[in-house]
């Protein structure tokens, strides 16, 4: 019992001892690591633009304003985009895009859910998929969208 409380008692102390320190001899300070100094100028700030999409793990979000459901070709947002706003569009009804017209990545910032359907009947049959719409950004689709339904909150 004494053998294991002494050797985690030495575990413990050989971990919170970095390796680098380990090997300086005693009554001597080790060197300091200092980084080099960049030959370039930091870069300037400024503040985002209020309709810009937020940025996220290094990829940039497609531009889709407040209140629009934003359909792109290609994913990643990019390719033809198509816009949807609650004006123009029945809700809970059936909008199929048109032909030719299939979306392979969106952003719902309609503040209403948003499902999208395989099918450009809104069949139940084909892949679906519901994004909320306080600001879903999806930069590719699991299907390839045809149609798509906005619902009541």
């Amino acid at each position: 019992m004494r053998t294991t409380v002494l050797a985690l008692a030495a575990l413990a102390v050989t971990a919170l001892v970095p390796p680098a320190a380990a090997m300086v001899p005693a009554g001597t300070a080790p060197k300091a690591v200092t980084a080099p100094k960049s030959t370039t100028a930091p870069k300037p700030t400024t503040a985002p633009k209020p309709d810009a999409a937020p940025k996220a793990a290094g990829a940039a979000l497609g531009n889709c304003g407040a209140g629009q459901l934003c359909l792109w070709r290609k994913p990643d947002f990019t390719g033809a985009r198509q816009i949807h706003e609650l004006s123009s569009v029945d809700i809970e009804s059936c909008v199929p895009l048109p032909a030719g017209g299939e979306a392979q990545s969106l952003a719902n910032r309609t503040g209403r859910p948003v499902t999208t359907y395989q099918s450009a009947e809104c069949a139940e049959t084909a892949e679906f998929e519901t994004y909320p719409g306080g600001g879903t950004w999806t930069p590719r689709s699991p299907y390839q969208v045809r149609a798509f339904k906005i619902w009541e909150n």
